[in-house]
């Protein structure tokens, strides 16, 4: 028997669980996020409770994004021992006057313009020196057959006075640390012309290597002892003793010609050490 033809029309729909009947796995990540978040907020309140108004100034400071002028805090054998970095002794550059700041530039453009000053001054004084050594300036007491031993040259460490033997014409006897007239003449006048300036002084000594190996050759001590002959030589000529920095043996190991057999190579450096660089 049919049934009545307005009856209404049922769908059945059949609900699916995703997950398997876990409700999924979000709640765990936002749980993580709680508990995160709920740890910092601890965390924080401990250091507000552990922690003075003067450190807690300093942790302020480090994350902040000004960068101070002078980073002075700094810790100790404690926790939370160190200072703040913008206390009385370090301000930070937007905590300085402008007024402070330009008087800042212009002390500082001061002391760059007497560093340069000073330091020409006494490139010039060294210049001074060489030229009276060399007799440019006509105070030369030396003949120009004893200013062939000698070179100079300015560098950054200073003006080098090079005293070097010639064929036929040593500066001291063979093998010995001795020097010949020549060579006391032009250590004594280096020793007055010394005066003209306040300089420290090196003293440096090298030999020129032997053709023959010698059983019994000590290079290292005979460079060392010319250098301290030198160094008497010109302590009494009016060279004071204190102002003698150094003495250096270089025996036959810093050549200054390529062949390191020939007489070129047996030299003396006085140095007159720079002091403003």
């Amino acid at each position: 028997m049919a049934g009545p033809k307005n009856a209404p029309i049922i769908i059945k729909r059949k609900k699916v669980i995703a997950g398997g009947g876990h409700h999924g796995g979000a709640w765990k990540v936002a749980y993580a996020d709680f508990v995160t978040a709920m740890m910092a907020f601890f965390l924080l309140m401990w250091l507000l409770n552990a922690t003075t108004e003067q450190q807690r100034k300093g942790l302020a400071d480090y994350f902040s994004p000004r960068i101070p002028l002078s980073r002075v805090s700094g810790g100790s054998d404690g926790m939370f021992g160190g200072d703040s970095m913008s206390s009385v002794e370090s301000l930070r550059a937007d905590d300085i006057p402008q007024g402070q700041i330009a008087e800042i530039d212009v002390g500082h453009a001061a002391i760059m313009q007497a560093q340069v000053q000073a330091e020409a001054a006494e490139i010039a004084a060294l210049r001074a020196l060489e030229e009276s050594l060399l007799g440019q300036s006509g105070e030369s007491s030396v003949s120009d057959q004893v200013l062939q031993h000698v070179v100079t040259r300015l560098t950054d460490e200073g003006l080098i006075i090079e005293i070097f033997s010639l064929p036929g014409d040593p500066i001291f006897a063979d093998g010995t640390q001795e020097m010949t007239p020549v060579m006391e003449q032009i250590v004594t006048m280096i020793a007055r012309l010394s005066a003209m300036v306040i300089n420290p002084v090196a003293v440096a000594g090298h030999v020129p290597t032997r053709p023959i190996v010698l059983a019994n050759y000590p290079v290292w001590d005979l460079s060392a002892g010319r250098a301290d002959a030198v160094r008497g030589v010109l302590e009494e000529g009016g060279l004071a003793s204190e102002r003698v920095r150094r003495l250096t043996g270089h025996a036959d190991r810093a050549p200054a010609d390529q062949n390191p057999t020939i007489e070129r190579n047996d030299r003396i450096e006085i140095t007159f050490l720079r002091t403003i660089i």
